[in-house]
Order: structure tokens, then sequence, then C-alpha cells
């Protein structure tokens, strides 16, 4: 009997809608406030940080971008892992994406989907007070919602992130726009005001810029998840490579344009009190800020729907390699679907967990005490330790390469990754040990299911 393996059903749109879809969620919208309140005020301060994340984001795009063009059909980063570091490297960084990184981000979106649906449901009808009761339901309807269109039918998970990625688009197109030319041309020139306006945080330069930075890169993050659908793509040698390198361009320049746009249609004091929300009311009226909210709301789902994709994936790259638990049945196709449905179930069942514990710790607080951290931006950071010892392996390994391809991307994606660690210890500080601590739980919980045998699959 022939074994059943996933189609080829994306192209390069799809590719690059997903890089530009995953990565372009609720980040840019609320954290473009954190990033003021981080450095005072300091816009100058805040667009180093733009573009120090976007400039990580290229980096380390670029450096897999080239491991996408030699390894077409090894399943993205778990197989680029294997390639450079070997295969139990590469099963431990499949545990982490599949157990801890996915899941964490696809939290932190169900609650944003939530509280954005919410917030303009209350924005039409004033009497209507949210309720957490209500947040709780709304998550659980929107995660099971995400589970099923990439389980059961992705092609239409495709269109959607397509679809979606396209309307996210409009309003951060149409802030920029408006709102570099209002705080330029206008009598007011808000956008220059706000350029040279002194800074209020009592910080030094450098860690502020360091905490800036930090919240820039859960904004940039989530373009790994593209390289999951490598083996789905028509053309992955070239079309996974173009995806990510210009969908990384087109959020850099996304999100500068939209960050000055809203310094050009509110002062920073006001979006630091208020969000990007004051800039859409100064210059559209309230009626657009009510709309700018059902918008935010999808972008969020849209988001959603790219995480649970990688969700659904997760446990599946490394059962196709006869790792992890039961390797047999997450590496099952499912024959209508084309889906490896168990693997998504366990993704769910995952994600479930850290939002709960995402809700608990980080919106209402009732979990506190030390392992209360922040599973929004330390997944993050841990990614990125995972990616050095793949770029020296590259670095090791890729003999026939040229110089650029083999040291120059690799060693800038290194100096990137490094950046973002360093970061990471300064502006966190010790809630970096105790999310380590379930970090490195969690990993020996992976250890015993180190498989023994490679089988052909299709990762």
């Amino acid at each position: 009997m022939q074994e059943r393996r996933l189609e080829k059903k994306y192209g390069l749109f799809t590719a690059v809608c997903m890089v530009v879809g995953i990565v372009i969620g609720a980040g840019v919208f609320f954290k473009a406030q954190t990033i003021l309140q981080k450095t005072g005020g300091n816009m100058r301060l805040g667009i180093a940080a733009w573009l120090i994340g976007g400039a990580i984001m290229l980096s380390c795009s670029m450096a897999f971008a080239v491991m996408a063009q030699k390894f077409e059909a090894l399943g993205g980063m778990v197989g680029y892992a294997e390639a450079a570091c070997g295969r139990r490297y590469a099963y431990f960084a499949g545990w982490f994406l599949a157990v801890i990184y996915y899941p964490c981000l696809t939290s932190v979106l169900c609650w944003l989907s939530a509280r954005y649906t919410l917030e303009f449901v209350a924005s039409c009808f004033p009497s209507y007070a949210v309720q957490h009761s209500a947040c709780v339901a709304l998550m659980a309807a929107y995660l099971l919602a995400s589970f099923a269109v990439n389980a059961l039918a992705p092609r239409l998970a495709g269109k959607l992130l397509t679809s979606v990625t396209v309307i996210k688009l409009i309003p951060l197109l149409l802030l920029a726009v408006v709102g570099i030319s209002a705080g330029l041309l206008c009598s007011k020139q808000q956008l220059v005001r706000n350029f040279f306006a002194a800074s209020t945080t009592t910080e030094k330069t450098g860690s502020a810029l360091l905490g800036a930075v930090c919240s820039a890169a859960f904004a940039y993050e989530g373009w790994i998840v593209a390289t999951s659908i490598s083996a789905e793509l028509r053309d992955a040698k070239h079309d996974l490579p173009r995806a990510l390198v210009t969908g990384a361009l087109i959020v850099i320049t996304v999100y500068v344009a939209y960050y000055l746009g809203i310094s050009g249609g509110a002062d920073v004091q006001a979006v630091m009190e208020r969000g990007a929300l004051i800039a859409y009311i100064n210059l559209f009226g309230n009626a657009a800020g009510n709309f700018l909210t059902l918008l935010v709301a999808i972008s969020c789902l849209g988001t959603l729907n790219g995480l649970m994709l990688g969700c659904a994936r997760g446990m599946y790259a490394l059962a196709c390699r006869s790792e992890g638990p039961k390797p047999k049945l997450f590496a099952r196709i499912d024959e209508k679907s084309n889906m490896p449905v168990w693997s998504a179930v366990f993704g769910l069942c995952v994600s479930a967990a850290w939002t709960v514990y995402f809700y608990l710790a980080n919106v209402v607080q009732l979990w506190t005490g030390p392992f209360a951290f922040d599973s929004s931006e330390l997944p993050v950071i841990t990614l990125y330790l995972f990616y050095i010892p793949v770029f020296l392996g590259w670095m090791k390994k890729s003999r026939g390469e040229d110089t650029l391809r083999r040291f120059v991307l690799p060693a800038l994606a290194l100096v990137s990754a490094g950046f973002m660690v360093f970061a990471s210890i300064v502006s966190h500080g010790m809630a970096n040990i105790w999310y380590l601590i379930v970090f490195a739980v969690l990993m020996l919980l992976g250890a015993p299911f180190v498989g023994k045998t490679k089988t052909a699959g299709n990762p």
C-alpha cells in the first residue's frame, strides 16, 4: 500500500501572503503603543526599534531562504535543523515548536481576536459591558474554528489567509499615507513635533531601546511558520525563498510607515495612553475608529488561522521521521482532507492549555508569582536560541556554496539572533529564569520519544 503524502496545493502568492499575513496581526496595532511607552515617547528610538526588529527578521529569513533553496522538501525549520545539526537537535527544535512556540503564539492571538471583537461590539452597542465570561467563550470558539478550518479544509484555510492579508493591509496603509501627509503638511506639523519631542522614560537609552526591540520582535514574529508548508508548495525550491524575503521586506515597509502615520495623527503622549485608535479618530472620526476595531479583529483572526496552520503540522514534522510519541498516529494523513488530523488535534489541545495559562497569568492575572511570565515574548526569544546552532551548522557543512551564501548571510543572522537573546536578558530579567525552567521541563518530557530509525515521509 502506497504511503499517503501531503499534496502540493499552494503557490508563491499564498506563500507570500502567509509570511505577511501571519506576521502582520495584532502585534503592530498594540505593540506600537508599547514601544512608545518603553521609549518614553521617544519616536526616534521607536523607529530604531522597528528597524532593528525588521533587520533581524530580514537577516534570519534570508539565511533560511538560502537553506530552502538547497533543502527543498525537508519540512521547514525541523528539516533545516536536521541538515545543519543532526536528527537529535532537529527533534528538540521540532518538539519546541510543537509544544511551546506555535501554541503560545496561537493562545495570544485567541485572546486578541476575542478582545477586539468584543471591543467592536461594545463600540456599536454602548450599553453592552464586556464580561470575562464572554471573552473566554469567544476565545474557545475562535480556537475551535481555526482548528476546524485547518484540519478539515486546508485549501479554504489558504484562501482565507490570502483574503485576510489583503484586508488587514487596508487600515495600515491608509493610516500611513494620511497620517504622514497630515503630520507633515498640516499647520500643527504633528509628525515633526513628535519626532523632536523629549523622552519621558527614566531608563537609560540603551535599556529602553532593548526593551522596545523585544516588543518589536513579537510584532515581527511568525514568518518561520511559512516554512512548515514547504512540502505543500508547488515549487518550494524557488517559491519559499522568494516568499520569505519578499514577505519580510513588505512587513518592514508597512510597519515603519504605519508607525510614522500614527505619529502624524496624534501626539505621542495620547498614543501612549490610548493606543493607535486615537490617531484613527483624529484623522478619520469616531466611526472610522469603530471600523478600525473590526479590521483589527479580522487581522487577528487571519493571523490565528496562519498560526494554527503551523500547530496542525507540528507533530507531523516529527512523526514522519519516526520521532515523538505515537509517530504512526501523528504521521497519518486523512484521505478526504489530506491533512495530518491527529497532529492537528494535538496542536489544538496544547494551544488550549497555553490559552488558559496566558489568560490567567497575563490577562486577568489570577496566576501570580515567579512563573507568571510573558508567554507572548519569551518563546519568541527562545526560538532565536534554536537558530544559532543551525546557522553555525550551515556555515560548517555547506561546502560548495559561495562566500555570501555560506558565511555572510548566516553570520548576519547569527549576530541578529545573539542580539535578540541579549535584549531578552536585559529586558525581562529574572523572568527569563522562570520561563527557562518551564522550558526545560517540557523539553525533558519530550526526551524519551527520540526515534531510533528514519522512515520515508513527506514533512
